[in-house]
This record gives structure tokens, C-alpha cells and sequence, in this order.
């Protein structure tokens, strides 16, 4: 029988951390008197009450802390953190459906972006406020989770990322709350620096805390309906494509250049691959605009670069409707939605990592298949990639494929047109904000989608968040008899 209380504990901890981070937006609804400040402390009081109950029937644990709770945990901080961050947008001011308020918390809490609130620009600022804050709690529990906790459980290739303070199982929990706090620091200061730079290019100090929120979680949320565009600013353009970028390489690799090893990101080969990439699309992106649309080539350089490397790291911030591009603008938004940034950063979709691992496997076996009687190695990153990697790895695309195409079906069964099923499939495993098409497209939101729709996205988001092998193992019975 497995120890459920460590699993509590953290529960517990967090709860209580998401109580108090509810403070906030009641201050500042309460400063404009906006009544919805009640909302937020009676939620507030609720998940404290939840949270302290957890933490004193569990204090003093001293057990160990394996692997197999290690996968429930996960998955129950981030169901717990949806459930009580929902709260406060059931009973606002909006009245949102529990439909409705848990697929905005989990998306949200996912750092995925998609919305179904059409009325931004008036909503209130404690609410608007608040799920930036979820995003941002989203984005550090990411960086978090990709360290410390996913490549002990050898998820999708993730092992190749193993910190070596994390060897030992049984203190991995202290050993974790002292790397996070190193993390957490870099996280605040690079959120603070975004805002201040988004401040001085001449957002109001509300919209400046929340989008450098949203940009350094790379999560989406916006604070109007029009999303950035609505700023129409070159330079809040630059700023919010630099954070965006920022929070998508490893953060991990912050801490040692911090420590004195200046060119771990400039040496790193995912960084160097990710940015490749990146460029590439936006150039593409950029000739087409240029070209095809007769737009300036500075102006397109401007669009193509930022809308390209908000889909391609799941931030989902837009700056116009890029469905009006041109036809090659579908299958190149759907493409890149997919790739996602760097392991242990804020971002989602595949991790450019599992690009390189596929790719340097299947070069090697094709060189194996010229030279029979040779011997010829996978490196990523310069070392030798061991098989197990290249397994997990295989298997996580194809468990990402299946799952992605049972999505699809899934929502295409609740009415939804192909473009509109495959998008939203897509955009929710991908944990990326908006879909293709005119629904659920960047000038569109997920508000008229089926309840079933939405609730089957919210797991889509959940999957793709905590990377599927962490949610599925739950549900095989193997998992349960050990």
C-alpha cells in the first residue's frame, strides 16, 4: 500500500501558497472597488483551510519518497491546483460555469492559454490579474517539475536531464525545495525585468506585471480580447518575443551561467538548435508576408517573428489573425505548435531535446544501414545517448501521436468541424492558446465550445502538460498491484 502522506504534504504546501497568491487580486479588486474582492478571500479561505487541514495530519513524515509516488503526486498537485484556482471564477462577477472556470484554470495552471472569456477587455482587473497568476504559478511548477521530478521517473526521454543532487530517491523532496528556490529567485527576477522593460515602453503598470507574467511562463494570457495586438507597438512587439524566448531555454542553464559558467546557453546544443529553428520559421514566415501579402519587410519581419515563436513555445499571444496570411499559413502555424522549446524551460509541445535524439538515432541507423559491420553512436549534447533513452523517447512520440489523434476524434464526435477538432486537439496537447480557423483561431476563443469539448480539452492540456506518461501510467492496473 502506498504512503499517500508526502503526496499530501506537498498538496498541502501548495494549496496554502495558492491561498495566500488569492490575497492579491482581492487587494487589488477591493482597490477599485470591484466587489469580486469577497470572491477571492472566501476562496482564499477555503484553500487555506484545505491546505493547513493537509499539512498538520502529515507533518513529521520521515518515510521515503519512491518513484511510483512520485507519479501520483504530480498528477494530483496539478487536478488540486486546477479544482481550488477555479474557485474564484465560478463565483466572479463573470459567472462562469464549472465547465467554463475549470478549463480556464487548467488552462491556466498548464501555462496553455485558451480562453473562454469574449469580454477581456471589460472584465475586472482582480480576475484578469488572477489568471496571470495562475499562469506564472503554472510556469515556475514547470521548471520545477522538469528538474527535479520528471527525470527521476525517466519520462519521455527526461532522464537525460538528471541533476546529480537528485540521485538519491529518498531526499529528493529537500534537495528539490533548495534547487527551487535558486529557480524561483531567477524566475521573479526575469519577470521583474520584462515588466519594467514592457512599463518603459508604455504599458500601464497593471498590464505590464501581468504580461511579463504570462511572457516569462510563456503561458498567453492576455489582459484584452485583440491580445498584444492591441498595444500596436513595435517595441512592446520586441520586448514580449525576447521574454518569450528567454523563457524558453533551460533555466537550469541560468543558474550555472549565474554561478560563473558564462557560455552554458551559447554551448548547449538544444539552445543552439532551438534558435536555429526558430529563425528559420521566422524567416519563412517573413518572405511569405513580404512577398505574398506585400507587407514591408521590416513590418513582416515584425509579425512573422513574433506570432511564429509564440506558437512555436506555446505562448499563444497574438498581434493580429495570421489565418488571414495566405493558405500557407495553416500548415505553418500547425507545424510549428507542435515543437515546442527547451527541456527544463517554461514551454511545452514534443521539447526540441526529443527532435534531436529521433534525429541522431535514425542517422546512426542509416550510416548502420550503409556499413553493416560498423559501430556507430548517437551523441546529443556531445555524449553518447543510451538506448533506453532512444526508447523512451520513441515511445513518448508515438504515445503523443495516438493520443493526439484520439483527441481529434474525440472532439470531432461533439460537433466540432475538422479544422476546428484537429486545431484544438492540437493547441490542448501542445498547450499552446489558440487554434486554427475561424472559432477557435487567434480572433476567436473556446466559449462556444460543447461542455464535452471542453472538458475532454482540459484532460488534452493535462496530458500534454505533465508529458502523457506521467498522467497514463496512473491508469494501468500494473501501476496499482505493485
Amino acid at each position: 500500500m502506498y504512503d499517500f502522506r508526502p503526496i499530501l504534504l506537498v498538496i498541502g504546501v501548495l494549496l496554502t501558497i495558492l491561498a495566500v497568491a488569492m490575497c492579491i487580486p482581492a487587494g487589488v479588486d477591493l482597490y477599485y472597488g470591484n466587489p469580486d474582492w469577497q470572491v477571492f478571500v472566501l476562496s482564499a479561505g477555503c484553500t487555506l483551510f484545505v491546505g493547513v487541514i493537509l499539512i498538520l495530519s502529515c507533518r513529521g513524515f520521515r518515510g521515503k519518497f519512491g518513484v511510483r509516488q512520485g507519479f501520483i503526486m504530480t498528477t494530483a498537485i496539478w487536478v488540486s491546483m486546477t479544482v481550488f484556482g477555479a474557485l474564484p471564477l465560478v463565483f466572479s462577477e463573470l459567472n462562469l460555469s464549472i465547465t467554463d472556470a475549470f478549463f480556464e484554470a487548467m488552462s491556466g495552471i498548464t501555462t496553455t492559454g485558451s480562453t473562454v472569456i469574449s469580454s477581456l477587455n471589460s472584465a475586472p482587473p482582480g480576475l484578469l490579474l488572477w489568471r496571470a497568476i495562475l499562469q506564472w504559478l503554472g510556469g515556475i511548477g514547470i521548471i520545477v517539475m522538469a528538474i527535479s521530478i520528471l527525470p527521476m521517473l525517466k519520462v519521455g526521454g527526461m532522464q537525460l536531464f538528471r541533476v546529480e543532487a537528485f540521485d538519491a530517491e529518498e531526499k529528493v523532496l529537500p534537495r528539490a525545495a533548495q534547487m527551487s528556490a535558486g529557480l524561483t529567485l531567477i524566475y521573479v527576477a526575469l519577470t521583474a525585468i520584462c515588466a519594467v522593460a514592457l512599463w518603459l515602453a508604455g504599458l500601464r503598470p497593471f498590464d505590464a506585471i501581468t504580461h511579463s507574467m504570462t511572457t516569462i511562463a510563456t503561458g498567453g494570457f492576455s489582459t484584452y480580447d485583440a491580445s498584444v495586438g492591441h498595444f500596436n507597438s513595435g517595441m512592446v512587439d520586441a520586448i514580449i518575443t525576447i521574454g518569450m524566448i528567454i523563457g524558453s531555454l533551460p533555466f537550469l542553464l541560468y543558474v550555472r551561467t549565474i554561478r560563473g559558467d558564462v557560455g552554458a546557453l551559447y554551448h548547449d546544443s538544444q539552445v543552439q538548435v532551438f534558435l536555429a529553428v526558430a529563425a528559420s520559421f521566422v524567416l519563412v514566415a517573413a518572405a511569405f508576408l513580404w512577398i505574398g501579402q506585400s507587407m514591408h519587410p521590416l513590418e513582416a519581419l515584425r509579425h512573422s517573428a513574433f506570432n511564429v515563436v509564440s506558437i512555436m513555445t506555446g505562448t499563444g499571444f497574438a498581434t493580429m489573425d495570421y489565418m488571414l496570411w495566405g493558405s500557407f499559413a495553416a500548415p505553418l502555424f500547425f507545424m510549428v505548435m507542435f515543437i515546442g522549446g527547451c527541456a527544463g524551460s517554461t514551454t511545452c509541445g514534443i521539447k526540441i531535446f526529443r527532435f534531436q535524439v529521433v534525429y541522431a538515432a535514425a542517422r546512426t541507423q542509416l550510416r548502420q544501414l550503409l556499413q553493416p559491420h560498423g559501430v556507430f553512436i548517437p551523441y546529443y549534447n556531445r555524449r553518447p545517448i543510451p538506448d533506453e533513452v532512444i526508447v523512451s523517447v520513441l515511445g513518448f512520440f508515438f504515445l503523443f501521436g495516438v493520443t493526439f489523434a484520439l483527441l481529434a476524434l474525440g472532439l470531432g464526435m461533439f460537433g466540432l468541424d475538422f479544422i476546428t477538432a484537429l486545431s484544438s486537439a492540437a493547441t490542448a496537447i501542445a498547450n499552446v492558446g489558440p487554434g486554427l480557423g475561424d472559432v477557435v483561431g487567434p480572433a476567436g476563443n473556446f466559449q462556444s465550445l460543447p461542455d464535452g469539448a471542453k472538458w475532454l480539452m482540459a484532460v488534452g492540456m493535462l496530458l500534454g502538460r505533465l508529458e502523457l506518461f506521467t498522467v497514463l501510467v496512473l491508469l494501468t492496473r500494473s501501476f496499482w498491484r505493485g
